[in-house]
């Protein structure tokens, strides 16, 4: 899960673990989109107290963007945690996740579900409504739609459909 700007807390607590001390474990070079980027990953194992429960590891992207055409460069720096153990998603398989499956979901849940138009932001809520956007993905995913945006509509208007997902009766 990447940790966005609405979870301060845990973005905070991530922040201040102590990446000059890591070792860089990963850096991946691509272009398109008319610019190049770098990304240079860091990789630590978290102790238990991170208000993301489950976490086992946390990553530190750094990301650096240079347009081909006028030369800028934007820097980004985006921390994300994980359930996977080490032994499950070494760093290079954590960029390759990180890479493709974290920013796809975050693009899907931003711009299907309008993820960061959310008002929702008190306790828990946050945090419980992204774990039903993730649901919903992959229930849809499970179901064989590849166009979430598609299958969003769909259901929306076949509860029935819906709840068939979940085998439950509507």
């Amino acid at each position: 899960m990447v940790v966005k700007g609405n979870q301060k807390k845990l973005r905070k607590q991530l922040k201040k673990l102590p990446w000059q001390e890591i070792p860089l474990q990963n850096r991946t070079t691509a272009t398109g989109h008319g610019r190049r980027e770098v990304r240079r990953l860091k990789v630590c194992t978290v102790q238990p107290g991170l208000l993301f429960p489950h976490a086992v590891q946390a990553m530190e992207i750094k990301r650096r963007r240079t347009d081909r055409k006028t030369g800028r460069v934007e820097t980004k720096t985006v921390y994300a945690v994980t359930s996977l153990a080490p032994g499950q998603a070494d760093p290079a398989r954590l960029a390759e996740l990180g890479h493709w499956s974290v920013e796809a979901l975050h693009h899907v849940r931003d711009v299907t579900f309008c993820e960061d138009a959310s008002r929702v932001r008190t306790g828990t809520a946050p945090r419980a409504m992204a774990t039903l956007r993730n649901l919903a993905i992959g229930l849809m995913r499970q179901a064989g739609w590849t166009n979430i945006a598609a299958a969003a509509e769909h259901y929306q208007s076949r509860p029935d459909h819906a709840t068939a997902l979940l085998d439950l009766a509507a």
